[in-house]
């Protein structure tokens, strides 16, 4: 155990942050980010704000982290850059407001630029800990994402030691960090359970300024029940995944599946875990949700591989009560691995993830509504989708109410284009995109996946099109949006 580390109150831990400080935050969503510091630092801001004094840190993560920890940081305007994704609503209009300069990052490639420098050094990391050892041995929590680059590269280190969590969850860690190029080894990962690294990382002990000590939950929400479009959409992954196994498109012992954050995401878990048509099988994913834990216990779900275990206190109990059981059926890896371009073509991943609009020739927009207002980010959706065996996308065909359409003749914003996203599915339907033309997908999108009211409407802009390789009429591409931003509908 360790000994000769200060204890810090979270107000003491916040006072050593100064303004324009880089501080690296650990976790990835809530999942194992730091609880009680960055309300503190907040409280700190304010308190500076109101002397007239400057304070304002740039914030770097491994993906989102609580919403109360972005929000009450944003309120207080104690964020100047943010980076590399964000799902909270206070911070999220800061950033549309221009109040927070946001980078919009694949998650997979944090770790190498920062280790390359390109942000500059970190001053502070605030990491969660279960435990620290007076050698600098830390062990992480629910959480991996990119605390092992943090911890390396930091100038000083605070550990939130938090004593809510299990000491065996330890037992899923697998961190270990990759050499830069240009001769960087293959990773040595052959299947989705294979572990290559050590339950811990090792630190420089002198580097970690204090503890501050919690006992709390991540602060993670259950899901509503799966509405009536979610379990369609579900229906129709199941659909499409059953009918590529019987033309042997996919292994008869199935292939990896990575599972993106959400309803949808939930619902096409819970439906594949329910037919007895689709093999036992394995998760290489981002993030481990709810769905999953009752997945790996119904024996139908053999593994499970993530940077994260996002799932709800209840759950994370369930795991706890049941260690024997779980704990060779889970592991947490930095997010470089989870999100490796190398490992996720290997195994040949299934990738499944939710998108904001599809235009009618397949590139698909994730980040951004209308072209301009940021959402959530990118996230791990670029990783898997350029890399995967299958890329998979879903959304209700509607939004709104039906006044808003996920089909539109172009994509405001642009996060995943034509070459790479291989299906769509929504409701209505699967668009099969491989070895299609432009003009076939166009086709092929609007009569399996465009909701029936705005049919009419995209094979009239595709009919009026200027003929070339993908057509469109850059007069009216954009028509639908604009149509929204008058009347509030696109109909």
């Amino acid at each position: 155990m360790m000994t000769q580390y200060s204890l810090l109150t979270p107000e003491e831990a916040a006072s050593i942050i100064n303004n324009n400080d880089m501080v690296a935050f650990s976790g990835f969503t809530a999942a194992g980010s730091p609880k009680v510091l960055p309300l503190a630092l907040a409280q700190r801001a304010r308190s500076l704000h109101e002397k007239g004094e400057d304070f304002a840190i740039r914030l770097i993560t491994g993906a989102s982290v609580s919403a109360q920890a972005d929000d009450e940081l944003a309120a207080a305007k104690c964020i100047k850059w943010r980076a590399p994704y964000q799902s909270a609503s206070g911070m999220r209009k800061a950033i549309n407001n221009n109040e927070v300069e946001f980078v919009d990052m694949h998650l997979g490639e944090v770790a190498q630029m920062l280790r390359a420098g390109f942000f500059g050094e970190i001053d502070v990391a605030v990491i969660e800990a279960v435990d620290v050892t007076s050698d600098g041995r830390v062990f992480l929590t629910s959480g991996i994402g990119n605390s092992p680059t943090f911890l390396e590269h930091a100038k000083k280190i605070i550990i939130e030691r938090n004593s809510y969590f299990s000491s065996r969850i330890t037992e899923f860690a697998d961190n270990v960090t990759l050499p830069g190029p240009p001769k960087r080894p293959v990773i040595p990962l052959y299947g989705t359970m294979d572990k290559i690294g050590k339950p811990y990382v090792q630190v420089d002990a002198s580097k970690i300024v204090g503890i501050v000590e919690t006992n709390q939950p991540d602060q993670i929400e259950a899901f509503t029940k799966n509405d009536e479009t979610s379990v369609q959409i579900a229906h129709n992954v199941e659909k499409f995944l059953l009918n590529e196994l019987n033309l042997r498109r996919i292994p008869e012992a199935f292939l990896p599946i990575q599972s993106g954050v959400g309803n949808i995401n939930n619902a096409v878990m819970n439906t594949l875990g329910k037919n007895p048509d689709i093999p036992k099988f394995t998760l290489f994913s981002e993030v481990l949700q709810d769905s999953v834990v009752d997945l790996l216990l119904s024996g139908k779900v053999i593994g499970a591989s993530a940077s994260s275990l996002t799932i709800t206190p209840d759950k994370l109990q369930t795991i706890f009560d049941n260690m024997d059981f779980f704990s060779d059926k889970i592991v947490l890896r930095p997010q470089e691995i989870s999100n490796n371009p190398e490992l996720i073509r290997r195994l040949g991943v299934i990738a499944l993830n939710v998108g904001l609009e599809f235009d009618i020739y397949g590139h698909a927009n994730s980040s951004h509504a209308l072209g301009s207002d940021l959402m959530n980010g990118i996230g791990g959706s670029g990783d898997f989708e350029r890399n995967a065996y299958l890329s998979i996308f879903m959304a209700p065909s509607i939004a709104k109410g039906g006044r808003i359409s996920s089909i539109v003749p172009m994509c405001a914003h642009v996060d995943h284009s034509e070459h790479s996203v291989k299906v769509i599915i929504t409701e209505q339907g699967i668009a099969d995109l491989r070895g299609l033309s432009p003009c076939q997908r166009a086709k092929v999108i609007i009569e399996n996946c465009a909701h029936p009211m705005y049919k009419d409407a995209l094979y009239r802009y595709l009919s009026t099109c200027k003929p070339g390789h993908i057509p469109h009429d850059l007069h009216h591409a954009f028509d639908m949006h604009i149509k929204f931003l008058e009347t509030g509908s696109m109909l």
